[in-house]
């Protein structure tokens, strides 16, 4: 139960409840990346005044220009919130000083050696050392360990001087962006929430009910932490299990996407999961090894977690193989053969390349020594080996040149007819062309030994 005399005499808290409450907030959003743009364009729709803050000077300058770099924010949206002066981009660090509601939502990446880089968070929290007054709420968003928000923020905050909950009020409130997502967008997707203190969870259930449709409220910023692990450790465990199954069944002759397709038949007690060339994008690769890490530190080891970062990250090496197989069946080797990877964004219909497993089929390709080149709709180009590789055209006289295209990202813009009609060989991860071909010589499928194929078949359906 909320001490409610503490919400009365608590002077801080009741001037910035009344900010919140009538718009007067001055909000500053830390990192304007997937997940903090979207944040700031649904606090500065509802009318609030927004600061963004980016080290990058490149997405700032786009963004003063009224230009999205992030596909489920249109151009426009940002040019009206910048107009109306509701939302202010900017590199300027030093504007902190003038914010009210400050709300981290950095990057969060793992070291090389899967390690917590948690560099991002620290290099806020110097500034909040510098510049925090009281009365602010400072909200985490940034996917990290359990405990990151009390002991990277409370503790140096509170070496400051400052109570928590009574000077400055904390929380953490983990992100749950899913780019391309038509479905579920920020709005409609249910917010947890954690306060160090009821009066912190109160001010920030304030700000997020103000445009998003679902507050659910826990105990503590640990569980909320724990939470937003736990989500996405499912779903890694969870494919990696359904990528051993289609490394099984390759090994048996016997096609994954049948079986899949049979079991997913059962009106209970199954849940779909499906094979792919590995996993990508910032969360599900990574928030495991955050959450192994830290039970490290506990004397606890996660075989689960492990087991399944092994074999998810193995899945490219696979790709390569059912490749080189597909070639041999045609009698090439895959030195000197030309590749067409189609799809470099780890998930369909976006833009986003991060942890891709793309990246690694396109790296392991090119060092066994194949011709690789790649096409993406929505990627225009990637760096590697310190180069820049441009996507080339998706024309019927240009795949014919190659001899094997790769599916690894099913984007719904391609033309999969086209596509079909004009490989020579085709090795799909994503079951795609089952719709166009049920029985076709040419194309190879993960979770299938192909065992059935030969040259004389092969030849035939190219010539056809």
């Amino acid at each position: 139960m909320y001490d409610n005399k503490k919400f009365i005499e608590n002077v801080n808290y009741i001037n910035l409840h009344n900010k919140i409450k009538r718009k007067e907030a001055r909000i500053l959003i830390f990192g304007l990346g997937y997940v903090g743009l979207p944040l700031a364009m649904g606090l500065s729709e509802e009318g609030y005044e927004v600061t963004g803050v980016d080290v990058n000077n490149e997405k700032v300058s786009k963004l003063l220009n009224g230009e999205s770099y992030i596909i489920d924010i249109s151009s426009s949206k940002i040019k009206k919130n910048i107009d109306n002066h509701n939302f202010i981009p900017t590199t300027d660090t030093t504007v902190i000083k003038n914010a009210d509601v400050i709300i981290i939502c950095v990057p969060t990446p793992l070291k090389k050696n899967q390690e917590p880089d948690m560099s991002y968070i620290e290099s806020v929290v110097d500034l909040l050392k510098q510049y925090i007054k009281k009365g602010t709420l400072i909200i985490l968003e940034s996917t990290t360990y359990p405990g990151t928000t009390e002991e990277l923020i409370q503790k140096e905050i509170d070496q400051l001087g400052y109570v928590v909950g009574e000077d400055y009020f904390l929380c953490f409130s983990p992100e749950r962006v899913d780019p391309g997502n038509t479905n579920f967008r920020i709005e409609n997707t249910p917010k947890v929430i954690g306060g160090t203190t009821p009066l912190c969870l109160d001010l920030a259930c304030h700000i997020y009910n103000t445009f998003i449709n679902k507050i659910v409220t826990v105990s503590t910023p640990k569980v909320a932490e724990m939470s937003k692990l736990l989500e996405n450790t499912f779903r890694s465990i969870n494919i990696a299990f359904i990528n051993e199954m289609a490394l099984m069944c390759d090994r048996m002759g016997v096609d994954i996407w049948e079986v899949i397709k049979a079991a997913s038949s059962k009106p209970f007690g199954f849940m779909t999961f499906y094979p792919g060339p590995g996993i990508g994008g910032h969360c599900i690769p990574l928030d495991p090894m955050y959450l192994s890490w830290k039970a490290k530190g506990y004397n606890f080891y996660s075989k689960f977690i492990e087991i399944a970062q092994e074999i998810n990250k193995n899945m490219p090496y696979y790709v390569v193989n059912k490749i080189t197989e597909a070639l041999n069946v045609a009698g090439k080797p895959l030195k000197s053969s030309k590749v067409l990877i189609l799809g470099m964004a780890y998930k369909p219909d976006v833009d986003d390349v991060r942890e891709s497993p793309s990246l690694e089929v396109f790296e392991l390709l090119h060092r066994k020594g194949a011709i690789v080149d790649f096409n993406d709709p929505y990627v225009n180009y990637f760096e590697i080996f310190q180069n820049k590789k441009y996507s080339v055209k998706l024309l019927s006289e240009n795949i014919k040149t190659y001899d094997c295209t790769v599916l690894l990202t099913a984007h719904k813009i391609y033309d999969y007819k086209l596509i079909l009609e004009n490989s020579s060989l085709i090795v799909d991860t994503r079951n795609v062309f089952e719709e166009f071909s049920k029985s076709n010589p040419k194309i190879f499928k993960i979770g299938n030994s192909n065992q059935e194929f030969n040259f004389n078949n092969l030849k035939n359906a190219i010539n056809q």
